[in-house]
């Protein structure tokens, strides 16, 4: 077995300067290496979650009443708006005529001035059912034939 052997250090090697131990903080040793020192130290530094217009710009002074209805009033404006209803996607068989009946219906809207999609004509048409007396419901349903429920065959 052959033995490896290190090579010899010269003693006219350049003097050792004395190596001063720093401890770095944790946030400063978990950034990546090539970033400034200014850079690391400024992103060390907590960030607020949002600025708050009430809250005045000098300490030990209270913050103006103006600052605080109009801080008030955006949160009120906030609040007062109304969710987005959440939509759903479906698909369903129609027959041709039927479907040729909602290209009129969207014509007449556009005619008389209220350009309506597909989908906005059969929300329509969904909600005048519903405001019917169940009597007239039950004969509008009548007036529909039944389909199958599977899909139709391939032209």
């Amino acid at each position: 077995m052959a033995t490896t052997r290190k090579p010899a250090v010269s003693s006219a090697a350049a003097p050792v300067k004395p190596v001063v131990p720093v401890k770095p903080s944790a946030k400063l040793a978990a950034t990546p290496a090539g970033k400034s020192a200014a850079a690391k130290v400024a992103k060390a530094k907590p960030k607020a979650k949002g600025k708050d217009k009430a809250r005045s710009d000098k300490p030990g002074q209270a913050a103006s009443p103006k600052a605080v209805k109009a801080v008030d009033a955006a949160k009120a404006e906030k609040a007062d708006k109304p969710k987005k209803p959440k939509l759903v996607r479906d698909r369903f068989t129609i027959p041709k005529a039927e479907y040729a009946m909602l290209e009129t219906l969207k014509a007449r809207a556009a005619r008389v001035g209220k350009p309506a999609r597909k989908s906005e004509l059969l929300r329509a048409g969904i909600k005048a059912l519903a405001a019917l007396p169940d009597l007239a419901f039950v004969s509008a349903l009548n007036a529909v034939p039944g389909l199958k429920a599977d899909r139709p065959a391939k032209a």
